[in-house]
């Protein structure tokens, strides 16, 4: 429903991560069905690419996994997303993503934030040498973006650029959580800042 939507109101492409779930990467024989059916559904309601990620349980890219999904996802481009940082060697994943065909690879530098993991985003950007579009990603804002795009040489970028917005809602009760604890609150939305998106646009583009 949400890409449908999103479809007739966007003119950029509209690339669907394919996710069943949180927690890691290791995905069972009923959630690649799920992942497969998401690909096929997503294809169908006008995905220009699909994001998905998967590993073996000794933290290599599952490269068996990988071909089988994305040759549901093909002829549409294909990310491999930041499961890439749960990698035991990003040296080695990043080769065995080129040799898969992933177009591009969604990466804080195996860190908790893209500015952290800067030095290996270099590194990986230079070891690409084009054959695979190596994305930072991760905490990236307007405040750091150009010191993150300088630093690694990438040519694209990822980020949420998002801001809370209160919810409308006039009567609250206050003792109930949808979910853990440490989720979000209940009355306040995350939403796509457009100040924020043009801001790291304008940054972007003078650099790029």
């Amino acid at each position: 429903g949400l890409l449908q939507v999103v479809k007739q109101y966007v003119r950029v492409p509209v690339f669907v991560m394919i996710r069943p779930r949180g927690g890691d990467f290791l995905y069972s024989d009923r959630e690649v069905e799920v992942m497969k059916a998401d690909i096929r559904l997503a294809k169908l309601h006008g995905a220009d690419g699909l994001v998905f990620g998967a590993l073996t349980e000794d933290g290599r890219i599952d490269t068996e996994l990988c071909t089988a999904l994305l040759a549901v996802c093909r002829p549409l481009p294909v990310t491999f997303h930041r499961a890439f940082d749960m990698v035991h060697d990003p040296l080695v994943a990043l080769e065995t993503l080129i040799s898969l065909g992933f177009e591009r690879v969604l990466t804080s530098g195996c860190d908790s934030s893209a500015l952290e993991g800067l030095s290996l985003i270099k590194r990986l950007v230079e070891q690409a040498k084009g054959r695979i579009v190596v994305v930072p990603g991760g905490g990236i804002t307007e405040r750091n973006l150009q010191r993150i795009l300088e630093g690694s040489t990438a040519s694209e970028f990822h980020c949420s650029a998002r801001s809370a917005r209160d919810s409308g809602m006039k009567f609250r009760n206050p003792n109930v959580t949808m979910g853990a604890s440490f989720s979000a609150p209940e009355y306040s939305i995350k939403v796509a800042d457009v100040a924020k998106v043009r801001t790291l646009n304008a940054i972007a583009k003078n650099i790029l």
